[in-house]
């Protein structure tokens, strides 16, 4: 039978004695965990560190397109502003406003000095007559005197223009400037559909 406090002979003391004995391999193990925890951590902070680099660049690009696309908005509206004053009929506006006036037939020169075509002077057409605003009727001291003589009994003029003569009174003649009586109607303001 073999006893368990016996020393190993041959073989297996050899080996026996090139194994290291239980409490240095425990030392040993020590080291190489904290190396792969401390690997393992810094290969998850990267991680999220990259991440949150990454998304804060996907919200750096979205806020770009939409100011690209504001921009790109912005650009359209203002060529459509160029393209409007650019035509034609706002050009020939525009230069009246400023007081220019078409020109007229061109002459041209040659090479050798000779002229070709007659030149004529650029005049103005005649102002195109606007129409002017109708002055509403203000009531005038004349308008006040003529109801002191309706309460007074003298009749007031007829709406024809014409004045009714009373026994005994010249007549007087009215002046063209004269505001119309009150009793005719006024025009009604025009009114929109809709309102």
């Amino acid at each position: 039978m073999s006893r368990a406090g016996a020393p190993l002979k041959g073989r297996a003391g050899r080996l026996a004695r090139l194994m290291p004995s239980a409490s240095p391999s425990s030392a040993a193990r020590t080291p190489f965990v904290l190396l792969v925890v401390l690997l393992l951590g810094g290969g998850l902070i990267t991680l999220l560190l990259l991440n949150s680099a990454l998304n804060e660049g996907s919200f750096r690009l979205s806020e770009l397109k939409r100011d690209t696309t504001e921009l790109t908005d912005e650009q359209q509206a203002l060529q459509r502003d160029v393209d409007s004053y650019s035509q034609p009929g706002a050009l020939e506006r525009r230069a009246r406003e400023l007081g220019m006036v078409p020109g007229g037939s061109p002459a041209f020169l040659d090479p050798d000095g000779t002229v070709r075509g007659v030149p004529t002077k650029a005049t103005a057409p005649p102002p195109s007559p606007s129409p002017t605003p109708t002055p509403s009727p203000e009531p005038t001291p004349e308008d006040g005197a003529q109801a002191d003589e309706a309460r007074a009994g003298v009749p007031s003029p007829t709406p024809s223009g014409t004045a009714t003569p009373t026994p005994g009174a010249a007549a007087e003649p009215e002046p063209e400037d004269a505001p119309a009586p009150e009793n005719t109607p006024a025009t009604p303001p025009p009114t929109t559909p809709g309102r």
